[in-house]
């Protein structure tokens, strides 16, 4: 595998959340395989992906969480369209799937004893008829019935060994950048096309009411005459409001379960809109040239994908701190920055918001998203600077490749305790009759 093979495997089109979407996903593939509509579902979920489909919209259904997913990739899902399952859930398919989801048994479970902490197994009955499917270590990832039958026997975390394939291909910061400056444009012009995805799904918020309503309240504030003059007064129609303002918009939208198409990164569609949207409209709006542009997308989205490799898919590390770095990244090469410039960026991004935590995909992720692309362009304009965290600062150390991987280290292996307990907190709140 190449590192072009890594990129196209990892940011690819998304409609919905992508962790109820894999689930969908993998219902939908186990009732392909019973080969008729099923008359029980049992889905077992590791306490991630649980964590992450309570309380998202799910795409054109007005409703929130993993029931109705479900039933959708039951009825109307097709596992070849892999992240976009959902794609031809139409108002009636979506009626019928609300009936369905009434008459249809439909149990699901934490699996306590998950071999990934991304993982999803499905068992599908009807009559004497059952079948089955399991998703593993990425969000599309089918185990073949070999697998499953040796996953049932031993411990083995089939995502460890994609992990260090991944670090043979990419085992630097230094190789992203050398990648980025150097491949053929043709080969990851797509990368751009998938940033204006982004921002027709942020353009789709501002003609509605989404979630929290974030990205229009800003985006007003860039419009003549201002709609509202006292968030007006306070950004003002600045580049930095516009591009908060497309980037938590777009996150409002899917997370809201608008049916818009976005590009992901590393399995997240808020990675993907939060690593391009800002680095698109930074370039646009300084007028550089068709090349900047694809080569400082290039190194955004690669800078995701090298962070995730050892962080991994799902922690209690919200994604947007990673996202976020790889537009700080992409953003000070736009600014005239080399290699020297973005490692300074990144110590920045780390010194300030390392300590987010996830708490499960939801509207208020565009806050989150709003936090971390206001960071990025803060951490680049001081990087440009020549001033940034130094290694007399927390988790910073002088090695680039050191400070990544203590920020990975405290999200992937510090903070199980934290998931454990924020799991905890939002599966016993009260509930407001």
């Amino acid at each position: 595998m190449t590192i072009t093979d890594l990129l196209r495997q990892e940011v690819v089109p998304a409609i919905g959340c992508t962790e109820p979407i894999a689930v969908a996903l993998c219902v939908a593939k186990a009732k392909e395989e019973l080969g008729q509509e099923p008359e029980e579902i049992v889905v077992r979920l590791s306490k991630n992906i649980y964590k992450n489909a309570m309380a998202v919209g799910i795409p054109n259904t007005g409703m929130t969480g993993l029931p109705i997913a479900i039933a959708l990739g039951a009825t109307a899902g097709h596992s070849a369209y892999m992240l976009e399952v959902l794609r031809d859930a139409d108002e009636a398919a979506v009626t019928y799937a609300k009936g369905y989801m009434e008459r249809t048994p439909i149990r699901i479970e934490v699996a306590e004893d998950a071999p990934d902490i991304l993982y999803i197994h499905t068992l599908v009955r009807a009559g004497e008829a059952q079948a089955e499917a399991t998703i593993q270590g990425t969000h599309t990832h089918f185990l073949p019935p070999e697998e499953e039958a040796v996953k049932k026997q031993c411990s083995t975390n089939i995502s460890e060994t994609s992990t260090e394939a991944k670090a043979d291909i990419l085992p630097s910061l230094r190789a992203v950048w050398e990648y980025a400056m150097t491949v053929d444009l043709e080969e990851v012009v797509w990368l751009q096309e998938g940033a204006e995805m982004n921002i027709r799904a942020a353009e789709t918020s501002f003609r509605g009411n989404y979630g929290h309503g974030l990205g229009r309240l800003l985006h007003s504030s860039t419009q003549a005459p201002l709609s509202n003059c006292q968030i007006g007064d306070v950004f003002g129609d600045t580049l930095f409001t516009k591009i908060l303002s497309y980037t938590c918009g777009a996150c409002d939208a899917r997370m809201s379960g608008a049916m818009v198409q976005v590009m992901s990164n590393s399995g997240s569609g808020n990675q993907g809109i939060s690593c391009s949207v800002p680095v698109y409209l930074y370039a646009k709006e300084r007028g550089c040239s068709r090349e900047q542009t694809i080569r400082a997308l290039t190194l955004s989205n690669l800078t995701v994908v090298y962070i995730k490799q050892s962080l991994g898919r799902l922690s209690a590390l919200c994604g947007c701190v990673v996202a976020a770095t790889g537009s700080a990244v992409g953003i000070t090469y736009l600014m005239g920055g080399g290699y020297e410039e973005i490692t300074y960026a990144i110590k920045n991004m780390i010194a300030n918001i390392s300590g987010m935590i996830c708490d499960g995909a939801k509207p208020g992720c565009a806050l989150k998203v709003t936090s971390g692309v206001g960071t990025a362009i803060l951490s680049a304009s001081l990087a440009m600077q020549h001033s940034y965290a130094d290694a007399s600062e927390g988790i910073v150390e002088e090695d680039i490749d050191r400070t990544i991987h203590n920020l990975t280290r405290i999200g992937h292996d510090g903070m199980t305790q934290t998931d454990d307990l924020i799991l905890d907190i939002m599966t016993h709140k009260e509930k407001n009759n």
